[in-house]
């Protein structure tokens, strides 16, 4: 039998909670006071915890949007293909075609060659989550490509021949696994790269330090500066694909990785062109910091637009990065033993080719004129 993962209330004054976060996805398995994700008010930020052991059957909520208090979050089952409970009120079979799917609902309609009149909508309407749910029973109208299937719908694997033993994945664990899944899976991956100087950048980061009485170099910082105003240049840049559309972001926020012991981070900077070249270093930085001592916020992890990572301290000559999930292009920023320096990009081909990926890395091996 299902049970239900409730909206918790964080005080009385809220009727109405924000999802801020979610670690499952529909098919994982969860145990009993696993945290499944977060719920915030302007006061707060509560975890959600799973009541009993059992299989994720449906997630009636998506990250960013405002859920009721009480009202059900998740469906959990005690086997994975379990029916999903029909929502209150909802006869057999019922199916309400009345409800405009929202945007990316439309875009996983059309992946998986459905209609919206077929899918059960559990608000005004239709949303991810209804036809998730709807897939999860098996109401699919056919069997979507490899390269259509959603991270969220990934299969449970079997378990290997030889012994072991399972292990629970920690939250960011999931996280990258939900990266590299949508990466895999949805996204067409290209990779290009280009060496450059290291000198006009390390000059202009240290007068930039000089000037703002900065202690530490600035230098990454102001080459993902560089890629934020590149991307308001070229709003392809900030795009991403849903269904047959190019979707191009109202924001840039900056997805820049973070490695704190063995937690691999990617602290995103929102908003990042309304900061001004020292905001946003001081923003990075400050970032920076909070991940090395794991205090990020659930947002200062989500809804990165465009991506910079760099493995220098690392001295590699080369590293090819995933892309983040509903992005198109990751710059990856090494030093070789040598000193030389090399910068690459893995780009979505859905939404740019390997001229632009590679026009964007030849912009990024000059820095700017002097601060």
């Amino acid at each position: 039998m299902a049970f239900a993962i409730h909206v918790p209330r964080i005080n009385n004054n809220d009727d109405e909670v924000k999802l801020a976060g979610l670690q499952i996805a529909v098919g994982s398995r969860v145990t009993k006071g696993q945290i499944v994700g977060q719920v915030e008010t302007d006061k707060a930020v509560v975890d959600v915890e799973a009541g009993n052991d059992g299989f994720v059957l449906a997630i009636l909520g998506e990250v960013d949007a405002t859920v009721s208090v009480g009202s059900v979050l998740v469906w959990v089952g005690q086997t994975v293909d379990e029916a999903v409970p029909l929502p209150q009120g909802t006869p057999p079979g019922a199916v309400s075609t009345s409800s405009a799917p929202t945007a990316k609902a439309g875009a996983l309609l059309a992946e998986h060659g459905l209609d919206a009149a077929q899918v059960p909508a559990s608000g005004e309407r239709l949303t991810v989550a209804d036809v998730e749910r709807f897939l999860a029973t098996g109401g699919a109208a056919s069997t979507p490509s490899r390269a259509a299937v959603p991270a969220t719908a990934s299969k449970v694997d079997s378990v290997p021949d030889v012994a072991g033993e399972l292990k629970l994945l920690k939250s960011e664990e999931k996280g990258m696994l939900a990266t590299v899944t949508w990466h895999r899976d949805v996204a067409v991956p290209g990779y290009v790269e280009v060496s450059y100087d290291p000198a006009p950048w390390d000059e202009y980061a240290q007068t930039f330090g000089q000037q703002h009485g900065l202690l530490l170099s600035p230098l990454l910082p102001l080459m993902a500066w560089r890629l934020v105003e590149l991307a308001a240049e070229s709003p392809r840049l900030n795009a991403t694909i849903v269904g047959s559309k190019r979707y191009e972001y109202a924001e840039v926020n900056v997805g820049f990785t973070v490695q704190a012991g063995d937690v691999l981070y990617l602290a995103v900077v929102r908003n990042s062109a309304a900061l001004g070249p020292l905001g946003f270093v001081t923003g990075l930085v400050d970032l920076q910091r909070r991940a090395a001592g794991h205090k990020l916020g659930p947002l200062e992890t989500q809804g990165a637009t465009i991506g910079f990572s760099s493995m220098a301290r690392w001295k590699v000559s080369r590293h090819i990065p995933i892309l983040p999930p509903h992005t198109a292009i990751m710059v990856a920023h090494a030093v070789a033993p040598d000193g030389s320096g090399v910068l690459g990009a893995t780009y979505d081909h859905r939404v740019l080719n390997g001229s632009e990926a590679a026009a964007t890395l030849r912009k990024l091996c000059k820095p700017p004129k002097a601060p």
